[in-house]
């Protein structure tokens, strides 16, 4: 015998729509809350980025920008759990095996604070780009008005004063709708101060260039196989009373080999890089093997002892001067060469290798400053960064102080940003790119959020840690 039909009528239709329902309302009144951790640096309360949780079964969560993780484990909340604490520059003490965690019952809705200890001079104030900076408070219900600028990755900074607006670069650039992302340059302005406040949690507003379907997009897509990456970011006077935004351009092939570099300046209508001049093609019949000096880096004005006017690049210690005009910049005949000494003392008489970096005056120290990498450092190759003084942007430096450690992962183009303090403020901040990139075998794992993205960091000068770097 066939089993008789049940017709679906209207009625056993809205029947059963009310049933699931009232089941989904049901999963929901049952579905806990997560418990709200907050990590705070012990010394001044500052909620701490950055920071890894991991249970004892491998599950690890990361604190947002605002030092939250919405934990939400099943099987633990409403359980006695010990939660690794590690983060670089930042610590908890040993328990008697040595183990550095904290013990706590995470409970649903709940808000536990995790106190940690600052080991490094400079401090963690958050991260400025990628997506999700917010992601942990949000499940907790919090930072909910914040708005996701569709970028997952940024590569490497550069900055510039342009027109009343602070104009900001990155290279490559991750995004969700493809594994490749964009090689040619993202870029956004913001206001020439566009940090509220100078601690955690930190909200940099972008104002990103996109396409007209609303993506971030390329602006500087020169012609040539590889990406585009654009270093010397400046604005300069013309002599038609029009500032011109320049940079020095890379075409790139293979494993990071620059094959071309030219000269470009920024189109004000267009909101693109346009190149100008080609200065240098490894492939052309009759090239030198090595590019000439080029004006890349972070270029700083400086007035001489004499009273002459110069622009300065280098990464990070100045390597070609120039007159601070766009036609001295557009005529390479004009350009200088120097010779910068790239080892620099340490307090302890160790000399360094400096990798690259950023120098600019600092009203406050009444001396110029610099905060670099280090090449082949300890314990990260390329993540341990220092600090240095100077009477003269052309150094001597030193004796140069470590500021911030990376256990295994890199750090890497650092960026000082004077224009975000007052001149007389004793805080100096910094940014570079965070990830697990060039490091040293094994390659630890990539930070969930964070990786291949740009950190800020602060100093404070009048800290007693930074005493001996005014050691002339």
């Amino acid at each position: 015998m066939q089993p008789r039909s049940i017709a679906p009528t209207p009625q056993r239709i809205l029947s059963l729509a009310t049933l699931l329902l009232g089941l989904w309302i049901s999963n929901l009144a049952n579905a806990a809350d997560p418990c709200r951790l907050l990590v705070t640096d012990a010394e001044n309360g500052w909620p701490v980025p950055l920071v890894k949780l991991e249970t004892t079964h491998h599950v690890a969560f990361f604190t947002d920008s605002a030092g939250v993780v919405a934990f939400d484990l099943p099987e633990l909340l409403g359980r006695e759990t010990w939660l690794s604490v590690t983060s670089d520059g930042y610590e908890v003490d040993a328990d008697g095996f040595g183990f550095r965690g904290v013990r706590i019952t995470p409970e649903s809705g709940k808000t536990l604070e995790i106190k940690i200890n600052r080991k490094s001079i400079a401090k963690r104030l958050g991260r400025l780009t990628g997506g999700g900076l917010f992601a942990e408070s949000q499940k907790c219900g919090e930072h909910l008005d914040w708005t996701e600028s569709g970028v997952l990755g940024s590569d490497s900074v550069q900055n510039s004063v342009h027109r009343g607006k602070m104009f900001w670069a990155w290279g490559d650039t991750n995004v969700p709708h493809y594994p490749l992302g964009l090689f040619h340059m993202t870029s956004a302005t913001s206001e020439l101060r566009p940090l509220v406040k100078l601690e955690p949690p930190l909200e940099l507003a972008l104002e990103y260039f996109r396409d007209d379907r609303g993506r971030v997009r390329n602006v500087a897509e020169m012609s040539g196989d590889g990406p585009t990456w654009i270093s010397g970011y400046v604005s300069l006077p013309a002599a038609d009373g029009e500032p011109r935004m320049v940079g020095c351009y890379a075409k790139i092939r293979g494993f990071l080999e620059a094959y071309r570099h030219g000269l470009c300046v920024w189109d004000d209508n267009s909101e693109n890089f346009e190149s100008v001049k080609i200065l240098w093609e490894k492939d052309q019949a009759g090239a030198d093997k090595n590019p000439p000096p080029l004006p890349v880096g972070h270029p700083i004005f400086w007035t001489d002892s004499e009273g002459e006017e110069w622009l300065l690049f280098g990464d990070p210690f100045p390597t070609l001067k120039m007159r601070p005009t766009f036609e001295a910049w557009s005529d390479p005949s004009q350009w200088q060469e120097l010779a910068p000494d790239k080892a620099v003392q340490t307090v302890d008489g160790k000399r360094i290798e400096a990798h690259r970096g950023s120098v600019a005056w600092n009203e406050w120290r009444k001396r110029w400053v610099t905060v670099f990498g280090q090449i082949g450092g300890q314990p990260s190759q390329l993540g341990e960064i220092w600090y240095a003084e100077a009477d003269s942007p052309l150094g001597p430096w030193g004796p140069a102080i470590k500021v911030l450690s990376h256990q295994s992962h890199t750090f890497y183009n650092p960026r000082l940003h004077p224009e975000f303090t007052s001149t007389d403020s004793p805080i100096l901040l910094f940014e570079g790119t965070y990830t697990n990139t060039f490091t040293r075998k094994p390659v630890p794992p990539a930070t969930p959020r964070y990786d291949y993205n740009q950190i800020l960091y602060r100093l404070d000068l009048d800290d007693p840690a930074l005493t001996t770097a005014a050691t002339k």
